[in-house]
């Protein structure tokens, strides 16, 4: 019963803007949302994005969604799974379909390697390809696998956005300093470890 009450009042505290709650709201439905996912996305190739990438992505509609009062009934625990689940087995559908397309390569995605071997060069292009597409997504996941902490990933997805530090600072319900250490934490982590 106790938690049923945290849980309203995150709920209630969310839709009154409290960032915070967000946070707790995530923190108590991180693992419930990656499983979730990796349910749904049991066989689906998973190059661009994988079950925590879906959890992460449904939990930002989420709260996209309240901050736009697009939830009407989100009153207890139970609304709030129903709506979590709603968007994040249609963030796993999407992305499914999204990585069988054969635009995609069907599976089959070239390294820049094979790509000069074939006289393709695509530094050399003025727009990327969809294989340097491909590519720059490979890697983008490979980068956030090296984050282990989803804050850390929800700071970079929202800098991708074009969030400022303010903004994400308002977001994680912290000062703007704490955002630019957990950047600078962010690039250290990246710059320590050779990308493949």
């Amino acid at each position: 019963m106790a938690s049923e009450i945290s849980i309203t009042r995150c709920i209630e505290a969310l839709k009154g803007g409290d960032h915070d709650a967000a946070q707790r709201i995530w923190e108590a439905y991180f693992h419930r949302l990656v499983g979730l996912a990796r349910a749904r996305l049991h066989d689906a190739p998973r190059r661009a994005a994988d079950e925590e990438d879906v959890a992460l992505s449904a939990f930002d509609s989420f709260c996209r969604g309240v901050d736009a009062g697009r939830f009407p009934r989100l009153d207890d625990r139970h609304d709030l799974w129903q709506v979590l689940v709603l968007i994040t087995v249609r963030k796993a559908i999407d992305l499914r379909q999204h990585e069988g397309r054969q635009a995609r390569g069907g599976g089959k995605v070239k390294t820049l390697s094979d790509l000069a071997d074939q006289g393709l060069d695509p530094m050399q292009a003025g727009e990327p390809g969809p294989e340097m597409a491909a590519q720059v997504v490979d890697q983008y996941r490979c980068l956030m696998e090296r984050l282990e902490d989803p804050t850390l990933r929800a700071i970079v997805n929202w800098k991708l956005e074009g969030y400022t530090n303010d903004e994400v600072a308002d977001r994680l319900g912290c000062v703007t300093s704490t955002v630019e250490r957990k950047l600078k934490r962010i690039r250290d982590r990246w710059a320590k470890e050779e990308i493949a």
